[in-house]
């Protein structure tokens, strides 16, 4: 039986030995592998141009991560760093793609140039270097700064040295204010303990560039569990493609307040700085360091906050569809106080250029905020002061407001402000002492006859007349050979409260509103401009000082100039934007 097997084995063996002799199975060939014709490939994945390493320590270990690769074969890899070889290479298990990470301790403080050469095996030879800098441990710039996170290629807090805890799979973008910028993807945040927070004021700051979709998201979300509003805050954004608009949600332990923010059109593709206050007197929404809405204020209640989520509202706003952001984020930065303007924008400077003011509104030519400066924001051109005209210290956006003085008023000059329709809107908190008063006057000089009718017949006088409880305010526009005039409506003074007031001049028709609605239309020839140099604003002085119209000692706010007469609608829909 043995012997019977054998002799199957052997026959079989001997089968095997003929196919192989027949070419059934083919022999392996080495095949050419054409012509060397480009020099090696180095990607440098870390560090990257411009990193710089922020640790406590005076020096640190840093993994350095490339690859190369070639399209025959690798010949040598040299890694040098500040003209010093650390590393060289030879051998490779794969001769067309070498992946390596290389770990480098020692790395002091200062600028260091890092360079990855490779050759191939015909001395074609390429070179990357990228500089970047260690720096000495980060330290609070600003007065109230608490958090730092620039999103330089890591989620680390400069100011605790600690890395966020991560979840999902945000990522980086090489661009931004600074080097690197955070960029969301779905299902991901960035979450840090809220052991930092020792008061109930509050200012976060960052630069953001909004991707509307999802179209509702939650930016930053300091909440307990559950849908409880009254502790913590939440800043978030709803709204599409072209309109997302950017609200705050504050709790104070027994209650909540809402801010409901103001609006940007994502289709810009900008970064934008975005910051919001809190405080016991109000809460404040800018955009690049301009203030687009303000609310009264209160003490934040912190109980049952256990974290602080960035580009998400996640894991404990989640309702409304306020989840993760896929916008990209740079120079987060955490107070806990509230900054005031001039802070806000300190810090912004620190950071990078402050943007300049962009119009909001069509046929916005004129913006005057009074934030503390008689700047007119379009242009940067500062108005003349005239005596000593100051700020009130309140507002109706919660920084600011023109405050007027005796014998006092501003002068701007009329250039680009001249058109064939105009409208003026601003906000405004009477004071009936004196009882008349020019408000916003463009006019021609009066010095022969104050009286006379030939100084009415060309720009415009918008001024008030009455008493203490009946005050009226009135509109005279000059039309070139004749005058128009609208009397326009009363408010009482004695109310002491804060009024919308506007007035439109177009070629046929002017209008005064007051708190958004219509008081009084009236019929007029298109508007005659010339003489008019300057314009007067918080007094008829010095072109129109007949009737006694001169100082006015009320408050004036968020003066806006158009060059179009606005429609009722948009008289409202301005007179909302600034509640």
């Amino acid at each position: 039986m043995k012997a019977i097997s054998k002799i199957i084995v052997f026959a079989f063996t001997l089968l095997l030995f003929s196919a192989c002799e027949q070419d059934y199975i083919d022999g392996i060939s080495k095949m050419d592998p054409g012509p060397d014709e480009s020099a090696p490939q180095v990607t440098l994945n870390y560090p990257s141009e411009g990193t710089r390493i922020q640790v406590t320590e005076p020096t640190t270990t840093i993994n350095i991560d490339f690859e190369v690769t070639d399209d025959i074969e690798i010949g040598t890899v040299t890694v040098s760093l500040d003209g010093s070889e650390i590393a060289s290479f030879n051998e490779f298990k794969d001769y067309r793609r070498f992946l390596e990470e290389i770990s480098y301790e020692g790395l002091g403080n200062g600028e260091h140039t890092l360079t990855i050469t490779a050759n191939d095996l015909e001395g074609k030879s390429t070179s990357v270097s990228v500089t970047f800098e260690k720096v000495p441990p980060y330290e609070a710039k600003f007065d109230g700064e608490i958090f730092y996170m620039p999103f330089n290629g890591d989620f680390m807090e400069l100011m605790s040295q600690e890395m966020g805890t991560v979840v999902g799979s945000p990522g980086f973008v090489d661009e931004g204010i600074s080097l690197q910028a955070y960029e969301g993807a779905a299902d991901s945040y960035v979450s840090f303990p809220v052991d930092i927070l020792n008061t109930g004021s509050f200012t976060a700051a960052f630069w953001y560039k909004v991707n509307p979709d999802p179209g509702n998201a939650g930016l930053f979300s300091i909440s307990p569990s559950g849908e409880d509003r009254t502790k913590g805050l939440r800043f978030f954004r709803e709204g599409d493609a072209t309109e997302q608009r950017f609200k705050l949600n504050v709790g104070t332990g027994s209650s909540e307040i809402w801010n409901d923010g103001n609006v940007l059109d994502p289709s810009e593709d900008k970064w934008v700085h975005m910051a919001f206050t809190v405080s016991e007197n109000a809460t404040i929404i800018y955009f690049n360091g301009e203030p687009v809405h303000s609310t009264d204020g209160g003490v934040i209640d912190w109980t049952g906050c256990e974290g602080i989520s960035i580009a998400s509202g996640a894991p404990n706003f989640t309702y409304w569809g306020h989840g993760a952001d896929q916008s990209l984020y740079d120079e987060l930065r955490i107070f806990n106080k509230a900054l005031s303007q001039e802070e806000l924008k300190e810090v912004m400077a620190d950071e990078g250029e402050v943007p300049p003011y962009e119009a909001q509104y069509e046929g916005e030519t004129f913006y005057m905020p009074f934030d503390g400066s008689y700047e007119e924001k379009i242009t940067e051109t500062m108005a003349s002061e005239v005596g000593n005209p100051g700020f009130a210290g309140e507002s109706i956006e919660g920084i600011n407001a023109y405050a007027g003085a005796v014998d006092s008023y501003l002068t701007y000059p009329t250039d680009g402000l001249t058109s064939n329709e105009f409208s003026a809107a601003f906000w405004y908190k009477c004071n009936p002492d004196p009882t008349n008063a020019g408000i916003l006057v463009a006019g021609p000089e009066d010095t022969d006859n104050p009286d006379a009718q030939n100084v009415r017949t060309s720009g415009f006088r918008f001024f008030r007349e009455g008493n203490a409880t009946e005050m009226r305010f009135k509109l005279n526009v000059g039309t070139g050979d004749g005058e128009a005039w609208n009397d326009g409506g009363t408010i009482d003074p004695s109310v002491d409260e804060w009024v919308h007031l506007a007035f439109t001049i177009s070629e046929s028709k002017t209008a005064v509103y007051i708190n958004g609605e219509l008081a009084l239309e009236g019929d007029t020839n298109p508007i005659d401009w010339t003489g008019c140099d300057i314009m007067s604003i918080m007094s008829g002085s010095p072109h129109f000082t007949g009737w006694n119209h001169l100082y006015d000692l009320s408050y004036m706010d968020e003066l806006y100039l158009f060059n179009k007469a606005l429609t009722a609608e948009q008289v409202a829909s301005l007179m909302n934007d600034g509640m």
